[in-house]
């Protein structure tokens, strides 16, 4: 992808949930170490977690198990782990900025709203800043079954209300072929489609590079890169740390966690693509072309 010095206004934000949107790193890991602390393993170093994140399941804990060799099968491993997430799991709350994010996405859908004549709010300018008012869609797409979203999202349906359910792409959504998870592109793209499905006739479908993909992951960095998607990067701490001196190469999607790919989906050092920040509170909605409406409408 050629660097890029101007970009179109992003139509639609697709969203990563753990370490994200909610606080489950800290709960992942915690699980984990209470098993490998009862097998006599050392705790999870930031090394391995790091290759963990934001994968399926299934790959996720072929990695770990390489790591691990647990004195274990891995079914009993898997019952164990799954029994501590469901008990921790419903301690999980939203990130910094998470919910204020949410509800302002959620409002431009005031934009798409039409008066008595017909005419749409977002045309009728008045936004003052010359951005284009209108409406950012909003969709999920999270290596999390749809078992542990359930749990880790009881206390906040509210929150998570905003996403559509036929825009929620889960970890064991049949329409991802299996082993096609992060970092490859293929969740990031279905998120994508699932917008432009359930667009209102007339409107125009939504364009990859029209995206602004969340994540805290570096595979799901990649995958959002390799979708030809702009990304926002907000790690865990400790995963910054552990990524200290690769910080561009990971914005730009370079860091080879898919293996060998076609050069073609990769980005470029600091060709504009992605940003890193430490927390979404305060995001620069200008700096992507969002439009918020006024609070008090």
């Amino acid at each position: 992808m050629a660097p890029h010095t101007e970009f179109p206004p992003v139509r639609a934000c697709l969203f990563d949930m753990d370490g994200l949107l909610l606080d489950t790193e800290d709960i992942y890991t915690l699980c984990i170490n209470l098993i490998l602390e009862k097998y006599g393993r050392s705790p999870l170093p930031w090394s391995v977690k790091a290759k963990l994140q934001g994968r399926p399941g299934p790959e996720a804990n072929a990695l770990f198990h390489h790591w691990a060799k647990l004195p274990i099968p891995d079914s009993v491993y898997l019952t164990e782990l799954t029994a501590l997430q469901q008990h921790h799991f419903q301690a999980a709350k939203p990130l910094p900025g998470v919910e204020k994010l949410l509800g302002d996405l959620g409002r431009t859908k005031w934009w798409d709203e039409k008066d008595h004549t017909g005419v749409k709010n977002g045309d009728k300018g008045g936004n003052g800043n010359g951005a284009t008012a209108q409406r950012v869609h909003i969709a999920l797409a999270t290596s999390s079954t749809s078992a542990n979203f359930a749990v880790k999202t009881a206390r906040w349906t509210d929150l998570f209300s905003v996403f559509e359910t036929h825009r929620r792409v889960l970890g064991d959504d049949e329409r991802v072929p299996p082993g096609r998870g992060k970092p490859l592109p293929d969740i990031y793209l279905l998120a994508l489609k699932t917008i432009n499905d359930s667009l209102d006739e007339g409107e125009k479908p939504i364009t990859p590079e029209e995206c602004l993909v969340f994540e805290d992951s570096v595979p799901g960095v990649e995958a959002g890169r390799r979708a030809g998607m702009r990304v926002v990067w907000c790690p865990h701490p400790m995963l910054k740390k552990e990524c200290e001196g690769r910080e561009k190469e990971i914005l730009a999607g370079r860091t080879g966690e898919a293996g060998e790919v076609d050069a073609h989906q990769l980005g470029e050092i600091d060709d504009g693509w992605a940003d890193y920040f430490v927390s979404l509170t305060d995001l620069p909605y200008e700096k992507y072309g969002i439009v918020v409406p006024p609070s008090e409408l």
